[in-house]
């Protein structure tokens, strides 16, 4: 697959963290009794939380040896988000943002997430529109993340405009 449909379109796991054993200065010639990991996925499509766990915990639980065990700790859990390239609410935005901007604007799939929107769009039934306005240096999440006044002053600006668009 490409590197764009990696990045839009395509479910992902991830492991956050792994612990276990003697985690002190120096070493230990101890095999460890426990050991811990933090996972998390991205759905896309229609993928069920629910499932994608049940899944995940049943091929843990497949793989450990007879001695050992497993213990699992939901942290929750949401349905992705899908908008169709021909939505009228994505149309309406995207005419809204390119009347802000210099540049026209351009729709793009992203593995990001914000677990309340797809809450929001199954129980109102409506669509949801996550726009972004951060530069491709910015580095979100990161460290050293930033995020430049132009784009907050701006991204204001834009909000105005796709309410207004909307609620024409």
């Amino acid at each position: 697959r490409s590197v764009l449909e990696l990045t839009w379109a395509r479910p992902t796991a991830e492991v956050n963290g792994i612990w276990g054993g003697y985690t002190g200065e120096g070493f230990k010639t101890v095999i460890a009794a426990k050991a811990s990991a933090k996972v998390s996925f991205r759905l896309v499509g229609t993928q069920d939380p629910a499932a994608i766990r049940d899944s995940f915990r049943a091929y843990v639980r497949s793989k450990l040896p007879a001695d050992c065990s497993v213990e699992f700790h939901p942290h929750g859990g949401s349905p992705a988000i899908h908008l169709s390239y021909d939505s009228p609410v994505l149309t309406k935005a995207k005419t809204a943002l390119s009347d802000e901007w210099p540049k026209p604007a351009v729709v793009i799939g992203m593995g990001g997430s914000i677990p309340i929107v797809g809450d929001f769009q199954k129980m109102l039934g409506m669509e949801s529109l996550l726009v972004g306005f951060g530069l491709s240096d910015d580095r979100i999440h990161s460290p050293n993340e930033k995020y430049e006044l132009t784009s907050y002053h701006k991204g204001i600006r834009s909000w105005i405009r796709i309410m207004e668009a909307l609620a024409a």
